[in-house]
This record gives C-alpha cells, sequence and structure tokens, in this order.
C-alpha cells in the first residue's frame, strides 16, 4: 500500500529542490576548483548552479529568457551577477549528465523504448498542413525494484531495439553488477542472446511465436524457445516477466512530468535535454 503522507511530502521535497539556490553557499570554492588550470576566460558560474537552472528548466518547460528571469525575481541578492539567457543556454548544454548510480550487485533490469515528439504542434496541424516532424526514440534499462533509470540512449525513430541492447546493458553494469534483463520480443535475437550468456546475464527476452530451434541458434535462445512453447505461463513466472513494466512506470513518469515533446531544436540540445529530465526523475525518484 501507498504510505500517502510520505507521497505527499515527497511532492512538496520536489519543489524545494526545484528552487534550491542552497548551491551558493559553495560557489567561491567550487568556482576557484573549475578555474584552476582553465585556459581561456575563467567560468563566471560554478556547474552546480548551471545544473539547478536546467533541471527547474525542464520541469517548468521554460524558455531561457524566462529561466533568466527566474533567477532575477528568486536569486538576484544571492547571486553574485544574473546570468544572460544565451549564457545558460550555452553552459546547460555543454553539462555532463549522469544518471548511472550504483544501486548494487545482482541488479534485474528491464529494457523498453518510447517516443518523444520533437515539436509541439498538436495533432491537428500533422494532419490539416501534413508537416510531419518525426520522433525521437528512447531506450532505457530501469531496475525493476527501485525503478530508477540506469542507462539512456536517444536515437531517431528509425533505430531497431534490439540493437541497443549491448549499448544499455554496458552502460548500466559500470557502477552495478546486472543478473538478469527482461524485454519484449523486440529484442529477440541469437546476437542479442549470444551477447546475455557471455556475460552470464540471465536472459527473460519473449521470443516470437513463430520461433524454431535450431541447430545454428544460441543454445540460450533454444532452451528459451522451448521453455516459451511447452509453458508460457511458468516462463513468464520464472523470470519474473512482469516487472518488465516498470520501464513504461518510468516512461509514464517523465512523460507526467514533464511532457511528451522536446523543446530544443538541435539534436544533441535534444539529448541533452532528455538526459536532464531523466536524471531529475532519479532525483525525485530517491525521494519517495
Amino acid at each position: 500500500m501507498i504510505d500517502w503522507s510520505s507521497y505527499n511530502e515527497s511532492l512538496v521535497r520536489r519543489g524545494q529542490v526545484l528552487l534550491d539556490f542552497d548551491v551558493l553557499d559553495g560557489w567561491d570554492s567550487e568556482l576557484s576548483q573549475m578555474n584552476h588550470g582553465k585556459v581561456g576566460e575563467p567560468y563566471n558560474y560554478p556547474d552546480s548552479f548551471i545544473h539547478l537552472l536546467g533541471y527547474m528548466r525542464a520541469y517548468f518547460h521554460l524558455p531561457y529568457r524566462q529561466t533568466q528571469g527566474v533567477v532575477i525575481a528568486h536569486a538576484s541578492k544571492k547571486v553574485p551577477g544574473i546570468p544572460h539567457y544565451s549564457t545558460i543556454s550555452r553552459r546547460i548544454n555543454k553539462l555532463e549528465i549522469k544518471i548511472n548510480e550504483k544501486l548494487g550487485d545482482d541488479i534485474v533490469i528491464a529494457l523498453d523504448s518510447t517516443g518523444i515528439k520533437v515539436a509541439n504542434r498538436g495533432e491537428w496541424i500533422r494532419h490539416k498542413w501534413h508537416v510531419r516532424k518525426g520522433y525521437l526514440k528512447i531506450h532505457v534499462a530501469v531496475d525493476i525494484k527501485k525503478k530508477r533509470i540506469l542507462s539512456m540512449e536517444v536515437t531517431s525513430e528509425e533505430v531497431h531495439d534490439g540493437k541497443m541492447l549491448k549499448k544499455l546493458i554496458d552502460e548500466a553494469s559500470e557502477n552495478s553488477s546486472v543478473k538478469g534483463v527482461l524485454a519484449d520480443g523486440m529484442y529477440d535475437s541469437n546476437k542479442n542472446f549470444r551477447y546475455l550468456s557471455k556475460k552470464h546475464i540471465k536472459a527473460g527476452i519473449k521470443t516470437r511465436s513463430n520461433s524454431k530451434v535450431k541447430s545454428t541458434n544460441c543454445r540460450a535462445r533454444n532452451m528459451s524457445v522451448i521453455r516459451q512453447q511447452t509453458n508460457l505461463k511458468r516462463w513468464k513466472h520464472s523470470v519474473s516477466y512482469g516487472r518488465r513494466w516498470m520501464a513504461e512506470t518510468a516512461f509514464s513518469s517523465i512523460k507526467r512530468m514533464f511532457g511528451e515533446h522536446v523543446t530544443a531544436r538541435k539534436f544533441p540540445y535534444m539529448v541533452k535535454e532528455i538526459l536532464l529530465k531523466a536524471a531529475l526523475y532519479n532525483m525525485f525518484n530517491q525521494m519517495i
């Protein structure tokens, strides 16, 4: 059961995080460290402050000019100088955003993907004027217990899900030991099963219904095909396949909090915006 009192408190803390200008306390020391040995013009604003502005902008869907306005209204007496909106844009898009964290050993992750619109034009505009901007595709690996995103890749909509399995698991394995993977039939391939076998990771991948056992197939995939075709319900229970929906839960939360489109116009900046949202989602998730 949900502890509604704790949940409500976590929602209040989210607001505190988004407008927490306590990062200013270490302003001088952080700037000193960042500018140590730097060639050229020194930094005027620490990365922690720029991270805060990035989170605030992502959550409230603020353009860069309005982000500058928020700083003027809420921190003008604390900040040693107000960053120009062009500076905010440039610094946010140069941030190194890390969402991978150490969650322990023997974790099980769920893989999935979803689409994000590259414009918020509305469906009527798209149909009326035949405007098709396309989608970005977000591929994630989510820890099924803590529901946190351990790795994320952003691609065009043409990239097949199955091709991203290795990259997602490699990134998720940097700080945590992965013992199992849950994924739908889009990830079903001999290449992926061989990779998981080599890594000694249990594959909870749904194989295609018309799959055949062949000598040329990966042995692990052949065994999975046999088990699923013999008793699919038992196989799902044995690998906890139902927990795969934790990836859908993460997608639902991100879209509900941040919307279903990006505001950036260039692909590298779109990727940065989505990573900021994923990092903020993980931060909020720790508060519950």
